[in-house]
């Protein structure tokens, strides 16, 4: 800045020296001597005002350095005094959140420890209670297997003995004829079914029950029923079940439905003689599970039916059957018994006008009793009154003392 102050002085010098100098050109001995001392002057004036200018910023800097240090003495105090205080406050709030965060700490330790308790005792309580019916359950289950186990066993034994009944072609027909014949009975009366019935003139064999339905003329016509029992081909579908592919179960179950049908093509050509019998015949098949597996084959029965006039029944289903023939039977004998029925009736119209005179008879006679009995308590009463009202009355006690009669007393012992 003092630099600048300087040369612009300097270019003021200068500037009146050349103004001078153009006023004064003529005179140039004398003007160049007064402009030397002016540049003399201007000279001494510059190193006054350099020295001068020079003293001051020396003395401004001193005064300067002097401020700073002292600025830069109190700013380092007041720095040391900040840094102080703020570490003590920051040592004081470490130390605050230090215990506060202890206490919450603490605390949650504690309710942890509590909660921690409270759920162990639940969940030993629970688990306790879980385990006990866990055991109990177990118990009972193991009790149901070993009695389970003891039925299994009497019923496999049963079984084996089954399998090696069975096992026989043979003792397979007789079990069927013997749980068709169980069912018969069971059904129907023993004059409304026979055994090993020849139905058919044509064929030699008999149909091992036949029953007997209504027929014209009072005629006997007889319905065919013969049981079948397919050991192979089922044994061998429920072998393929087991262990088979699904092609293997479905030739196995053609296989079944083919023997079926050869079954109901021969009971038809050997029983079915109308008009000795009906135009149908029911295939018994002995058991559920055969019979269920035989109707999983899409229109199996109509196809018998119309096929061979077969009617493929099991236990169940035959039972219903025979449920509604007996109902049928029960409204036949309604209709033979009927005009028994209507003479009894007429017999008890006859009797009902005989029996309307002896009792118009009975209500004359009670009539005329009705009467003597008003008269006998009315006019006699009346006149036993009067010859009595002048005898003193006495004491209920001793009048049934005098009469014999019982005390209250005595009755209510």
């Amino acid at each position: 800045m003092i630099e600048i102050l300087l040369g612009i002085l300097l270019l003021i010098g200068i500037a009146l020296l050349y103004m001078q100098f153009q006023q004064k050109s003529q005179n140039s001995d004398k003007s160049f001597k007064s402009i030397n001392e002016s540049v003399i002057r201007f000279q001494s004036s510059l190193d006054k005002i350099e020295k001068s200018t020079l003293d001051q910023l020396s003395k401004n800097r001193e005064e300067l350095s002097n401020s700073l240090k002292g600025n830069r003495e109190e700013l380092s105090k007041t720095l040391n005094q900040f840094s102080d205080l703020f570490n003590k406050n920051i040592k004081d709030v470490r130390e605050t959140i230090n215990n506060q965060l202890k206490d919450i700490r603490d605390d949650n330790t504690k309710q942890l420890d509590k909660m921690r308790n409270t759920v162990d005792e639940k969940l030993q309580k629970t688990l306790e209670e879980k385990i006990g019916e866990s055991f109990n359950q177990v118990r009972k289950q193991l009790d149901a297997v070993h009695k389970g186990l003891g039925e299994m066993q009497t019923v496999a034994a049963g079984v084996g003995d089954l399998k090696k009944v069975l096992s026989n072609v043979k003792t397979k027909g007789v079990f069927g004829e013997y749980q068709l014949e169980n069912i018969l009975e069971q059904r129907l009366t023993p004059d409304q079914y026979s055994k090993n019935v020849a139905t058919n003139p044509d064929h030699n064999g008999s149909v091992e029950f036949a029953i007997k339905m209504p027929g014209s003329d009072d005629s006997t016509l007889w319905l065919p029923v013969d049981s079948k029992f397919p050991t192979e081909p089922y044994e061998t579908l429920i072998d393929k079940y087991e262990s088979g592919s699904k092609d293997e179960i479905e030739d196995a179950r053609k296989q079944l439905i083919r023997t079926i049908d050869s079954f109901a093509k021969d009971i038809s050509k050997k029983y079915i003689s109308p008009p000795n019998t009906t135009d149908f015949a029911i295939m018994f098949l002995p058991f559920e599970g055969l019979f269920a597996e035989v109707l999983r084959e899409p229109g199996i029965m109509e196809t018998l039916r119309q096929k061979h006039k077969i009617a493929l029944t099991g236990p169940t289903t035959l039972s219903a059957l025979l449920n509604s023939l007996q109902m049928g039977f029960r409204t036949l004998l309604v209709q033979e018994r009927s005009s028994e029925v209507w003479n009894i009736l007429s017999a008890v119209k006859s009797e009902f006008s005989t029996f309307g005179n002896h009792l118009s008879k009975v209500q004359t006679q009670l009539k005329t009793a009705s009467s003597s009995l008003d008269n006998l308590q009315g006019t006699r009463t009346r006149a036993m009154d009067r010859k009595l009202r002048d005898v003193e009355l006495i004491d209920s006690k001793e009048s049934k003392e005098i009469l014999e009669l019982p005390l209250e007393d005595d009755q209510t012992d």
